[in-house]
C-alpha cells in the first residue's frame, strides 16, 4: 500500500540533519558550501560501510576503502536550519535544500544576486523507494524539464546530451561496438550533470551495483515529467553538487573522486599496438620489425603495447605466462625496444582459466571470487573458455598479484601494465567476495574489483622502481580510476561514424572526471581502414592524451602508419605533428593533476555563456585556447566551424587570419589539413626543431604566440620538469613565463624561465602570425622583417 510517511528531523554533530519516519531514516550531510549528500539505508542485507570512490583531493585510498561516514576531508561549513510550513530549509551561503517533511522530497536552490532560486527538485510523487513500495532495489526520481540538458555518465555512445535516453550502468566486453548505439560499454560512472537556464549542477551516486539511468525516455501520466536512477542493490547515497557553471561542477566532482595521475611524458607519445604481432608464431621477430619499421619510415614512437598473445598456450591466454616459442628472450626483446627509446606496456588480465598453470595454486590459497557456497571458486565465461576472477578484496590476492607483476613482467624490463578485460563479468549474483574479512556479494562491488586491480598493479610498479612515475592503462573502471591509470574507449569498430561518436564519448568522459583517455585510432575490429579514413582518424587522435593505433582486423592486416606507402608522407607529417604538440599536452596533463582541469572539453565547457556552443557539434577544445574541428565524413574537403564568442577573437592556425568570435565559418579542409583555431591571446608551448624517429627523445622548445588585436596585457605560464621521475614533488620543476602587452601599433613580449628544474634546451623559438603588421618587441629587441625569434636562455632573459 502506498503511504506518504511524515518525517521528523534532528540536527546532529558534524553537519548532519537526520530525518526519521516510522520505518525510515534519511541522513542529509552539509559537506561544502556547494555540496550536500543524501543517504538512505535502503537494504540492511546489502549495506556497504566503505567507499572507494569518495577521495576528496586525494591521490590514493587504502585497499580496504575509506569509512563512508568519515567526513574529515570536507570543510563542513556553517549552515542554517529553518522550518517553514511543513518544509525544512537547510542552507549554506550558496546552496539550499528544502525538504518536504510529508513523503520526503527535496527541492534545491542556489543563491543568486541575494535571492534563492530553485534549480532542481525531486519528483513529488514517490521520489524514493521507502518500504520497497517501488519494488526491490534503489530508486530516486527527480523532476525533469523538457529544456534540460544532461551530460556525463562517462563512456556512453550517441550524442553528448543524454536527454530522452535510457542507459545501463554495468560493464561488459563490448568488442566491435557501435559507437552511436551500443549500451552498456566498459566503464561504470554513475555521475551526470545538468545544465539549465538557471544553473548547472551534478548528481553522483556512490553505489557500485548494476543500475539504470533514465533521462526522460519514460513517460507516466501520473507523475509529470521525471528522470530516475535505479540500482539493483545497496543503499541510496548521492551527492548534489552546485556549479553554478559547468566547469565548477566538473572540477568539484573530480576533486571529490580523487586526483588525476601525473604520468611520465612518454605516455603522451605515439603508442604502437596490434594483437597480430603477439599472435604470430615468430612474435619476437615481428615485434622487433615494428621498431625497425618506425626507424625506416621515420615515425617517432614512445611506447608499444604488448597484446596478450605473448602469454598464450595454444590458442588461449594465460596471464603471467611467457610463450617462449613465440618470444624466446623477453629481456632481449625489451632491451631492443629500450635501445630505440620505446617503452613497453604488457597486457594483463584478472582471470585465470581453469587449466592455467597457476590455477590450482590460486585456488588452494583462496585467491578467487567464490561461488554461493563460499568455498569453491566461481566459474565464469572468459573469451572462449572458462575461468575464475581473482578477488582483489582479499589481501592474499593483492600480494600474489603484485609479486607476479614484479617477477614475470617488471623484472624482465616491462615498463608498464596494461590492465585489460577487467570488466568483471560475473553474472551469478550469489557469488561472494572476501571483502577484507567481511564477505560481500560481488554484485555490490564489481567496479571496485576493477579499481583494486589497477591499484595493485600501480603499487607493484611503485615498489619495483620508487624513483619513476608509474604509468598504467585500464580498459574498464569507474569513479576514481583517474588516480591510477590512463584509459581508452575499448575495442571500437572501423567505420567513419566511430570517429565522431568516439569523440563525443571521450568528451563525456572529460565531463565525468576522466581526463586521460583516447581511442583506438584506425578502429580495432572490422576491416582495415581505407587510407582516407586512417588519415582522418590520425588527425583526430593526435590531439588526444592517449594516442594509440591498435587493431585486430578481420583480414589479418595490421593498422600501422606505413600500411599505405602511397600516403606515407602525409601520415608521417601528422605523426610528427603529434610530437610538436606534446609540450602543450604535457602542460595540460599537469593542470589536470594539480587543478582538476580537463585536457579536452566540448566548446560549451569554456564558453557556457554562448548558447550556440550547446548545439551538438564535432568540435572540441584542447585546453581553453585551441579549437580543433576534425573532418569526420568521407570525401569532405570543407568544414563548417563555429567560433565561440570571446574577448579577443580567434586566429585560423593554418591561414593565420584573425576572426571575430560568435560566428560560423566554412574553411578549407583538404586531406592534408586539420582546421585549427587559436584564441587571440593564446600562447602554446611546442616542440621545435627537427622531429624524427632518432631525435624523438630530444627537447627543443618553441612558443606559438597569437597576440590580441587591441589593447591588452596578458601573462601565461607553462610547466616543465624531467618528465620521468617524482622529483617534481620536491620542487624540481620550472615554468616558461610569458608576458605580453599589445596595442594597435605594438606587441611587446617578455619570455624567461623560473624554477629549480634545469631545462634541457638552451633557447626558445618564438613564432608569430605572418599576417601581423604591428611592430614586435621580444625581451627588448625589435624583430625586423621576420615573425620568429630565438630567445637565448644562456644570456638570461628572466621575466
Amino acid at each position: 500500500m502506498i503511504k506518504k510517511e511524515t518525517f521528523s528531523y534532528e540536527q546532529k554533530e558534524k553537519n548532519l540533519v537526520e530525518f526519521t519516519s516510522h520505518n525510515n531514516k534519511v541522513h542529509l550531510f552539509i559537506l561544502e558550501a556547494d555540496m550536500m549528500r543524501i543517504y538512505h539505508a535502503a537494504d540492511e542485507e546489502y549495506r556497504m560501510n566503505q567507499t572507494w570512490s569518495i577521495a576528496p583531493g586525494m591521490e590514493d585510498v587504502p585497499f580496504e576503502g575509506r569509512d563512508r561516514f568519515d567526513l574529515t576531508p570536507f570543510t563542513l561549513p556553517e549552515y542554517g536550519v529553518e522550518e517553514v510550513g511543513g518544509t525544512l530549509h537547510i542552507s549554506t551561503k550558496l546552496l539550499k535544500a528544502v525538504v518536504h517533511l510529508e513523503g520526503f522530497a527535496i527541492d534545491w536552490y542556489q543563491k543568486k544576486e541575494g535571492h534563492w532560486e530553485k534549480i532542481a527538485g525531486d519528483r513529488k510523487t514517490q521520489s524514493y523507494n521507502f518500504n520497497q513500495q517501488l519494488g526491490d532495489g534503489v530508486f530516486h526520481y527527480m523532476e525533469r524539464d523538457s529544456s534540460d540538458l544532461y551530460y556525463g555518465l562517462g563512456e556512453k555512445g550517441g550524442m553528448m546530451n543524454r536527454h530522452h535516453k535510457r542507459y545501463q550502468m554495468r560493464t561488459i566486453d563490448a568488442m566491435g561496438y557501435d559507437a552511436e548505439h551500443t549500451d552498456p560499454l566498459y566503464k561504470f560512472i554513475p555521475f551526470y550533470l545538468v545544465h539549465t537556464s538557471q544553473a548547472s549542477y551534478g548528481v553522483y551516486y556512490d553505489n557500485y551495483s548494476d543500475s539504470i539511468f533514465d533521462m526522460g525516455a519514460e513517460l507516466d501520466n501520473y507523475h509529470g515529467l521525471y528522470r530516475y536512477y535505479q540500482a539493483k542493490k545497496g543503499d541510496l547515497d548521492y551527492y548534489f553538487i552546485l556549479g553554478p557553471a559547468i566547469k565548477d561542477v566538473v572540477t568539484r566532482y573530480t576533486w571529490l573522486t580523487g586526483k588525476t595521475l601525473f604520468p611520465p611524458k612518454w605516455s603522451l607519445g605515439y603508442s604502437g599496438s596490434t594483437m597480430t604481432y603477439t599472435d604470430a608464431p615468430d612474435a619476437q621477430v615481428q615485434l622487433k620489425k615494428f621498431v625497425d619499421s618506425c626507424e625506416e619510415y621515420d615515425i617517432p614512437c614512445d611506447s608499444f603495447q604488448l597484446s596478450s598473445g605473448y602469454t598464450s598456450i595454444g590458442d588461449k591466454r594465460y596471464v603471467f605466462n611467457w610463450n617462449h616459442s613465440k618470444i624466446p628472450d623477453p629481456v632481449e626483446l625489451n632491451d631492443y625496444f629500450h635501445e630505440n627509446g620505446i617503452s613497453v606496456c604488457a597486457n594483463i588480465k584478472p582471470v585465470l582459466l581453469d587449466d592455467h598453470p597457476n590455477y590450482e595454486e590460486a585456488k588452494n590459497k583462496g585467491l578467487f571470487i567464490k561461488d554461493q557456497s563460499g568455498e569453491l571458486p566461481e566459474i565464469s565465461q572468459f573469451w572462449d573458455a572458462l575461468g575464475s576472477y581473482l578477488d582483489f578484496t582479499n589481501p592474499l590476492t593483492i600480494n600474489w598479484w603484485k609479486t607476479k607483476v614484479k617477477e614475470t613482467l617488471l623484472s624482465y624490463g616491462i615498463d608498464s601494465t596494461w590492465n585489460d578485460n577487467n570488466e568483471y563479468e560475473i553474472w551469478d549474483e550469489r557469488a561472494l567476495a572476501h571483502g577484507f574479512g567481511q564477505r560481500v556479494p560481488v554484485s555490490l562491488i564489481k567496479p571496485i574489483q576493477t579499481l583494486l586491480m589497477m591499484k595493485a598493479s600501480y603499487e607493484a610498479q611503485k615498489e619495483h622502481n620508487a624513483e619513476k612515475r608509474p604509468y598504467l592503462i585500464s580498459r574498464s573502471g569507474g569513479p576514481g580510476m583517474q588516480r591510477y591509470v590512463q584509459t581508452w574507449s575499448g575495442d571500437n569498430f572501423t567505420e567513419w561514424k566511430t570517429i565522431r561518436y568516439n569523440l563525443k564519448m571521450g568528451l563525456s568522459l572529460s565531463l565525468s572526471g576522466i581526463y586521460n583517455f583516447g581511442h583506438d585510432v584506425g578502429g580495432f575490429a572490422g576491416e582495415a581502414p581505407e587510407p582516407e579514413l586512417l588519415i582522418r582518424w590520425i588527425q583526430n587522435g593526435i590531439f588526444h592524451p592517449r594516442f594509440t593505433i591498435h587493431s585486430w582486423n578481420d583480414d589479418q592486416t595490421v593498422n600501422v602508419p606505413w600500411m599505405y606507402p602511397e600516403y606515407m608522407e602525409e601520415i608521417r607529417h601528422w605523426m610528427k605533428e603529434r610530437v610538436k604538440w606534446t609540450p602543450y599536452l604535457y602542460h595540460l596533463m599537469y593542470l589536470a593533476h594539480k587543478e582538476d582541469e580537463p585536457i579536452l572539453a566540448p566548446t560549451f565547457y569554456h564558453f557556457e555563456e554562448d548558447s550556440h556552443t550547446f548545439v551538438e557539434n564535432d568540435e572540441f577544445l584542447v585546453g581553453k585556447d585551441l579549437l580543433v574541428a576534425n573532418v569526420m565524413d568521407k570525401g569532405q574537403r570543407e568544414r563548417n566551424v563555429y567560433l565561440p564568442k570571446n574577448d579577443y577573437g580567434w586566429y585560423d592556425v593554418n591561414s593565420r587570419k584573425w576572426y571575430e568570435g560568435g560566428q560560423s565559418l566554412t574553411v578549407e579542409a583538404s586531406l592534408s589539413t586539420i582546421p585549427l583555431f587559436a584564441q587571440a591571446g593564446a600562447v602554446f608551448p611546442v616542440r621545435s626543431g627537427e622531429i624524427s624517429f632518432s631525435s624523438n627523445q630530444q627537447e627543443e622548445r618553441g612558443l606559438l604566440i597569437y597576440p590580441p588585436k587591441g589593447n591588452s596585457e596578458l601573462a601565461k605560464s607553462f610547466y616543465e620538469d624531467d618528465g620521468v621521475t617524482l622529483s617534481y614533488q620536491d620542487g624540481e620543476q620550472s615554468w616558461i613565463e610569458v608576458q605580453m602587452k599589445t596595442s594597435a601599433e605594438h606587441i611587446e613580449v617578455l619570455v624567461g624561465i623560473t624554477g629549480k628544474y634545469e631545462v634541457p634546451f638552451e633557447g626558445i623559438a618564438l613564432q608569430f602570425p605572418q599576417t601581423e603588421e604591428r611592430t614586435i618587441w621580444v625581451n627588448g629587441v625589435q624583430l625586423r622583417e621576420t615573425f620568429s625569434y630565438q630567445v637565448s636562455l644562456i644570456e638570461g632573459g628572466q621575466v
